[in-house]
């Protein structure tokens, strides 16, 4: 019965780390292209010419993909809490359920309405409402992730409670809401995210701009702006990530000693926490919490060296239209922000074993009776559907991409097509007037 429960244990969290991790990859590209976008309109709206405009509804297609893919996986996650980790919302729930209740709401209520607002409301709605559309999907995705990471914080951190009963019960809603692990995450979490958003930009850009594309300048306009929002965005995910190192060596010790390889540290706290919560290994696993942290430094070092480059390089016209080894190099580079974020994931979640809320409930405690057919059974299920919707979403934004600008469904003004005469041939597309490429 024993071993049963360690592989039930052990494919549980196996479960989540994949399916969370899955999910944290459509966050992080949703979260900095809406804010691209919102930007890229309120320009447009404010006097831009043609290809602001043209440049709102190329990238806000690749968005509007990238989110209808990612809230499938987030509706999926849900269930794991039930069928996973029955023991986890019975014992905090509390505080949880009320936190992922909200992000709930704002998520999938707010959110989404105001998207499907801004989707078909392109040629229907003033622009100054379909500005304040966009704005108000962006402020929501912001505080959807605010809630998330709130929830997480308190996993990290537990602040605000009371126990009563075995359970934990919320007592102090502004220091939950306050919770430095949370909203140091929360700046990193977004600062990422943009950082994503401008590799993601400027890859599909060099792409086209390394084929030769009659899109030069939209491409050419499109390479600066990732490049310009990617460094300054690492510089300020550096400096948060310097602010959580040095916040986990206070409220996570252990976490910060294995990163250290601090043998000696880490033989007094497993002694501390033996004493306070009795016989156990507290020692999180080496390889995955050293090796998360790793794997996340590695990649940001790499992302801020060619961040640092390219924004020298953009300054130069001749660099951004001609310079093909750049243009290989950031297309190349575009796993660096996702491999630096599931690093930096694995370092957060797995440098906690053994707590899923930390000194309060241990992970072992929180999974469900289930037997381990049927765990496996899930793991296949969650898995296979996840990969698939990757897979999904990867081919869905490559094929928007490489059609570009010329070929974009979002906003195109259906009327103006249905008095189309057919005599008279295919709709001109604003590609079709641009000049020959210059380089």
């Amino acid at each position: 019965m024993e071993s049963d429960a360690s592989e039930v244990l052990d494919l549980a969290r196996l479960q989540f780390a994949l399916t969370a991790g899955g999910h944290f990859l459509f966050v992080a590209l949703t979260l900095g292209l809406v804010t691209v976008v919102a930007c890229l309109q309120t320009k447009a709206t404010f006097g831009g010419g043609e290809l602001d405009a043209r440049l709102v509804r190329f990238w806000g297609q690749l968005y509007v993909v990238n989110y209808a893919v990612g809230i499938v996986t987030g509706i999926v996650m849900e269930f794991q809490f039930g069928l996973s980790w029955s023991g986890l919302t019975h014992h905090a729930g509390n505080v949880l359920g009320a936190t992922l209740a909200v992000e709930t709401i704002v998520a999938f209520f707010v959110e989404s309405t105001f998207l499907g607002l801004w989707i078909f409301g392109w040629n229907r709605m003033g622009r100054w409402a379909h500005l304040a559309a966009i704005w108000i999907v962006t402020l929501t995705a912001y505080a959807s992730a605010y809630w998330i990471l709130v929830s997480n914080g308190f996993l990290n951190n537990p602040v605000g409670h009371r126990v009563e009963d075995g359970r934990v019960v919320l007592a102090d809603p502004a220091a939950v809401l306050t919770n430095p692990s949370a909203l140091l995450a929360f700046g990193h979490v977004l600062a990422g995210a943009l950082l994503t958003a401008g590799f993601f930009m400027a890859a599909v850009s060099a792409y086209h701009l390394l084929r030769r594309t009659p899109e030069w300048v939209f491409f050419g306009r499109s390479l600066r702006v990732g490049v310009f929002l990617a460094f300054p965005a690492a510089v300020v995910t550096a400096v948060l990530g310097g602010l959580q190192m040095a916040s986990i060596a206070v409220l996570q010790p252990v976490k910060s000693a294995v990163f250290r390889h601090d043998t000696a540290e880490l033989a007094r706290l497993q002694a501390e926490l033996t004493a306070r919560f009795g016989p156990g290994d507290y020692i999180p696993s080496e390889a995955w919490t050293r090796g998360g942290a790793l794997v996340m430094l590695i990649a940001f070092a790499l992302m801020l060296y060619l961040t640092l480059a390219g924004f020298v390089l953009a300054f130069f016209r001749n660099a951004v239209f001609r310079f093909r080894v750049w243009h290989v190099a950031l297309i190349a580079a575009v796993p660096l922000p996702y491999l630096a974020m599931i690093g930096g994931w694995v370092f957060r979640e797995a440098g906690r074993q053994p707590w899923v809320v930390y000194g309060l409930l241990r992970t072992e405690d929180a999974v469900s009776d289930l037997s381990p057919a049927a765990m496996r059974f899930s793991l296949v299920v969650f898995t296979t559907l996840f990969a698939a919707l990757v897979v999904l979403n990867a081919w869905l934004l490559g094929r928007h991409a490489r059609r570009g600008p010329g070929d974009v469904a979002l906003g195109r003004d259906e009327r103006a097509d249905a008095d189309t005469d057919p005599r008279d041939g295919p709709p001109v597309g604003p590609a079709d007037a641009l000049p020959a490429p210059r380089y």
